[in-house]
């Protein structure tokens, strides 16, 4: 007898943008697993969801929504939609979940201090360390830190965090992706990876000791790597991850490489949770021209991640 499917949890985001219909478009498709869209039925019928293509858990709005429309009413609608499938999955109802884009903006403005999904479903999990990895175009990139000002970057790494961040990366490339033994480029925070201490000092005081420390633990990690040119094929050759210390160091040349196939994976939490590489494209919603694509990838990764669990 054959493994049975994973069942997968799809949350269907902010409900006035794309999530809802690519979620629709979605339930089209033939794939190895049971997929469980969490969300109004209502909304999800309204945007294209046939009847009996997809197995639909109910989840009211708090609001009516309209595509292209924001409204702060149905902000914590969208985290009931996250708190169910992180529940399902903490209790084994769910293999994995996949999430359809939300708002930050919106739930802030609802006053709910909301950073992400990394960070909202570690702290669900318990306080896991997370880890946002991306995955596509031949590349997989993790961030040091997520989503923070520019300017709170610097504080936000010690040698502690990046350590923990070295040891989540390498344990889920290990466990989750089968990779033997990962080799992990470390990219440093300052222009040249600060010069020799002259374009500034976390590269010798916070980064490379980090780095000394990970590898006396086992783990294959190399830099601290210039950013500009750590992204070079030479430099990328045998590399399985890159660790980037911000945001918009690492994932814009992710995101030209895959977008619109790119997915988001958060390490460090005790189930599989992949999303897409985009938001909500409010200018798109309810028009029927969002591509799927990068939506599709990451149902399909979660069912490979999660039938390697």
């Amino acid at each position: 007898m054959g493994l049975q499917p994973p069942v997968i949890a799809l949350t269907t985001g902010e409900p006035a943008g794309i999530g809802p219909e690519l979620c629709a478009r979605l339930a089209r498709e033939s794939l190895a697993a049971r997929v469980v869209l969490i969300g109004d039925e209502t909304l999800l019928a309204a945007r294209g969801l046939r009847p009996g293509t997809a197995a639909v858990e109910h989840v009211p709005l708090a609001a009516p929504a309209r595509p292209g429309r924001l409204d702060p009413a149905n902000a914590r609608y969208v985290l009931a939609l996250l708190d169910r499938a992180a529940e399902g999955c903490m209790k084994g109802e769910f293999g994995a979940i996949v999430t359809a884009p939300v708002h930050k903006g919106v739930i802030n403005d609802a006053g709910i201090a909301f950073t992400g999904h990394t960070e909202y479903l570690a702290e669900r999990a318990g306080g896991a360390h997370p880890v946002m990895m991306l995955v596509g175009g031949g590349l997989r990139v993790a961030l040091a830190t997520t989503h923070l000002p520019l300017a709170e970057v610097p504080r936000a790494i010690s040698r502690e965090s990046l350590g923990a961040t070295l040891r989540v990366i390498d344990h889920d490339l290990r466990k989750r992706f089968g990779i033997a033994r990962p080799r992990i480029l470390v990219a440093g925070l300052n222009p040249h990876a600060g010069e020799g201490g002259h374009l500034g000092r976390e590269e010798i005081d916070t980064i490379a000791p980090a780095i000394e420390a990970a590898r006396a633990d086992g783990i294959a990690a190399e830099g601290p790597v210039p950013a500009d040119t750590l992204f070079v094929p030479e430099r990328l050759r045998g590399a399985d991850c890159v660790l980037a210390m911000y945001h918009d160091q690492g994932l814009p040349v992710l995101k030209y490489a895959s977008f619109g196939r790119g997915v988001n994976v958060t390490l460090g939490l005790p189930y599989v949770r992949t999303s897409v590489d985009h938001g909500t494209a409010l200018e798109l919603a309810g028009t029927g021209r969002a591509d799927p694509g990068s939506l599709t990838e990451a149902v399909q990764l979660a069912i490979r991640l999660a039938q390697a669990a």
